[in-house]
């Protein structure tokens, strides 16, 4: 059993909340039982569990620790302050695991072309990404392209947010913005832009087929080099003193509005 919050297998995953060691060690931390169900039904294989039955309530712990050791997991038994560490949850539920980083290169996103793909424009919130992931999931897109520099998809805020969506839906990192809207254009995809003003109301017309969303940053909204690349641009009405909705609100109802055109 690990006792000591300075052990070093600890402190690297400790050290896993930083992007720069997400990179460095490939890795990222996931915890919460909902999520780690999620990770696993998906077909994420763990690469290391950290453990403390005194934590455990209830069944579902057990159950997860059970499926991670059939999985081959190195499972690490840790003392309960050790544990809580660890954990960034308000009450510790006495399990976190690893998970291999996920790299997928552009060209491994080949969607049909009557797929939605989101495209998000150098998005700075997690909270926001991870929103996004999860209504992406919801409603059946094929993938996600993210433009850097981008909040980290992976970062634990994001995934929380996602809901464990996260596993569910193949993620593209890109700097090349042109380049993604290309190759989307080339699977038969049109580029729709979202806009405080431009574009149609509501953008029944434009959402239907198949759709590469374009959504803009918090703050900027959509840069130059991808907006040369929008073939039609979508608004949502707004009538009362707002100015601009929330990327995450907005870019929900919008994909919402591709998923009622596809059910018709």
């Amino acid at each position: 059993m690990i006792t000591s919050r300075r052990n070093p297998r600890i402190v690297d995953i400790r050290k896993l909340d930083q992007r720069k060691q997400r990179q460095q060690q490939g890795l990222f931390r996931v915890e919460g039982l909902q999520l780690l169900h999620m990770a696993l039904d998906a077909g994420a294989r763990p690469r290391t569990v950290v453990y403390c039955e005194r934590l455990f309530v209830g069944a579902e712990a057990p159950r997860l620790l059970q499926r991670f050791e059939k999985l081959g997991a190195e499972l690490l038994s840790a003392a309960p302050e050790v544990m809580e560490s660890l954990s960034s949850r308000e009450v510790c539920q006495g399990l976190v695991a690893t998970f291999p980083l996920p790299s997928a290169p552009l060209s491994a996103l080949q969607p049909a072309p009557d797929d939605l793909v989101l495209v998000l424009d150098r998005l700075q919130d997690p909270g926001n990404v991870g929103t996004l992931i999860r209504t992406a999931d919801a409603v059946g897109a094929a993938g996600m392209v993210l433009i850097e520099p981008t909040a980290d998809p992976f970062d634990p805020k994001t995934v929380r947010g996602s809901m464990g969506s996260v596993f569910n839906l193949p993620i593209v990192l890109t700097a090349d913005a042109g380049g993604a809207l290309t190759h989307l254009n080339g699977c038969g995809l049109r580029t729709v832009g979202a806009d405080v003003r431009a574009g149609v109301p509501w953008g029944d017309e434009v959402l239907a087929g198949g759709v590469a969303l374009v959504l803009g940053n918090e703050a900027r909204g959509l840069d130059a080099d991808l907006r040369d690349h929008v073939a039609a641009w979508v608004r949502l009405p707004m009538i009362g003193r707002a100015e601009s909705l929330n990327v995450a609100v907005a870019g929900g109802v919008l994909m919402y509005g591709w998923l009622r055109q596809r059910l018709r």
